[in-house]
């Protein structure tokens, strides 16, 4: 599907906390990530169809990938960034506080290992972390650090 580009959206969850901000990042699931810390953490997000509006689809996959309803709040609009595989993600942030216990994780299914014709479900994020921001920087997607540095210039 080159050229048509994928669209993603999702929710940065923020507290404020005596040792500065810290944001909700979900480590991926599955066999690809499994052993790795960095660039293995993203914001809770998803795919959407071009005729879905962006907020619809962040609150949707949120409560898709973690099972919980997404926050009320203030919306923070984060902008989009483009990932190095050509997807656009959009993205806001929501000043909440949430239980990572309290998750239950939404799956996808895949075939694993390679070529063995068993297809196996993996959690869509393994587990989900609040992290001050130069942890989250250190481990998310690429990308996704601009979400991290605008949140850090609208909380002061």
């Amino acid at each position: 599907m080159s050229g048509t580009g994928k669209r993603s959206a999702g929710l940065l969850l923020f507290r404020r906390t005596d040792r500065g901000p810290e944001v909700l990042l979900g480590h991926m699931g599955g066999p690809f990530f499994a052993h790795r810390d960095a660039g293995a953490w993203s914001v809770p997000k998803g795919e959407y169809e071009p005729d879905e509006p962006a907020w619809d689809a962040a609150r949707r996959e949120f409560q898709e990938e973690l099972g919980l309803a997404p926050p009320e709040g203030e919306a923070i609009e984060l902008g989009e960034v483009r990932q190095a595989n050509g997807k656009l993600v959009t993205a806001w942030a929501i000043e909440a506080d949430l239980d990572p216990a309290a998750m239950v994780p939404g799956t996808f299914r895949m075939e694993w290992p390679p070529k063995s014709g068993r297809i196996r479900e993996f959690p869509e994020l393994d587990r989900v972390e609040w992290m001050g921001l130069d942890r989250a920087r250190a481990v998310v997607v690429g990308a996704q650090a601009a979400f991290l540095d605008r949140l850090a210039q609208h909380t002061g």
